[in-house]
């Protein structure tokens, strides 16, 4: 094995970076715009598990239907979604402070 190659990265995973310790290119902005726009889809995902909830209730007070296992499942996924967005939002919360008490 010659002792060149064993430093070699040749994984489609690894991005050269630039002196700044950031991916070279436009990989970064991509990067960033495909986190941003999963965050935006689930928010949107989230936003319509609550208002089926929300249907559900209106449909069940009114009395145009008497299964209560609809609006329980729907309630469950509600919550569960609204449980994993606060989660999300408390993680990019964190890093965003982290990144602002960073020295440079």
């Amino acid at each position: 094995m010659n002792i060149s190659n064993a430093y070699e990265l040749s994984s489609p995973y690894i991005k050269p970076m630039n002196l700044d310790g950031v991916p070279s290119g436009s990989d970064s902005e991509d990067m960033f715009s495909s986190v941003f726009q999963s965050a935006l889809n689930s928010l949107n995902k989230t936003n319509g598990y609550l208002s089926q909830a929300e249907n559900e209730e209106i449909r069940l007070a009114l009395g145009e239907t008497d299964n209560a296992h609809d609006l329980s499942i729907a309630l469950q996924k509600a919550s569960t979604a609204l449980q994993y967005t606060v989660a999300i939002r408390d993680k990019f919360l964190e890093a965003y402070k982290e990144i602002i008490n960073m020295q440079f």
